[in-house]
């Protein structure tokens, strides 16, 4: 896949510096301001970490994909690229952007403390891994799960709207897939290479004859319809706090 040579894509949901933009509008001050975009993947899966991705431009125009009949292909949400465009983004982006980085958090700490804690732990791992911290932080979606001392933006569809968001939405999906991909190969059967850690026929099948792996999410509700491996199931106590586990 090469670059394009237009920066316009066809697509009308491509994104751009329209939050940016608004911001530098708002804070007006004379320097420039350091603004990342952070975009999550993997809440919903019911094996593999929780992977965010924070990614920071120089507002420049991003890269353009040249697809079948030198049809343009711009960046937005991952969820609306294909694979092989997101793997050819991945390619390029690294080279483009200003910085980026990723932090993780484990099925255990997904168990262990909730998934609004888990998020939050790796966005502030893949923020405090950027060169410099960032003046403010585009958040796709409209729940602050980031809180003090960073100062955030929530944006509904901030993948479709945001460069930078964009940016993190592609990288932390690529990020995660691969790492899902190199999972299969050492469990095979479960089809995370397909479905990513995701509810897929062939996953379901294999959490029945073969019960959870190391990887998989044991606090989530798909073990409470798998009767052999139900006992595994973890269960934080209310009373005590998100933190806290019990095994009932």
């Amino acid at each position: 896949m090469e670059l394009a040579t237009t920066a316009t894509a066809t697509s009308s949901r491509v994104a751009g510096y329209e939050i940016e933009d608004e911001l530098r509008a708002a804070l007006a001050v004379e320097s420039p301001i350091r603004i990342a975009g952070v975009d999550e993947v993997g809440r919903g899966a019911w094996a593999g970490p929780v992977v965010v991705c924070a990614a920071v431009t120089d507002l420049s125009p991003p890269p353009v994909l040249e697809g079948r009949g030198k049809k343009a292909i711009g960046l937005t949400d991952s969820k609306l690229l294909t694979e092989a465009h997101r793997e050819s983004f991945a390619d390029v982006l690294p080279g483009w952007l200003d910085a980026y980085a990723v932090g993780a958090s484990t099925p255990e700490e997904i168990d262990e403390l909730g998934m609004t804690e888990a998020l939050r732990r790796a966005a502030v791992r893949a923020l405090e891994a950027l060169p410099a911290p960032p003046d403010i932080v585009i958040l796709d979606g409209k729940h602050d799960f980031l809180r003090n001392p960073w100062r955030v933006r929530c944006e509904i569809k901030a993948d479709q709207r945001s460069v930078t968001v964009a940016a993190a939405s592609v990288l932390a999906k690529v990020h995660r897939d691969r790492l899902m991909t190199d999972l299969g190969e050492e469990f095979p059967g479960y089809g995370f290479a397909e479905s990513a850690g995701y509810p897929s026929p062939v996953h379901q099948r294999a959490l029945e004859e073969f019960g959870p792996t190391p990887h998989h999410r044991l606090s989530w509700s798909y073990l409470d319809d798998l009767p052999r491996w139900r006992h595994l199931k973890k269960h934080r106590d209310p009373l005590v706090g998100e933190g806290q586990l019990s095994f009932l």
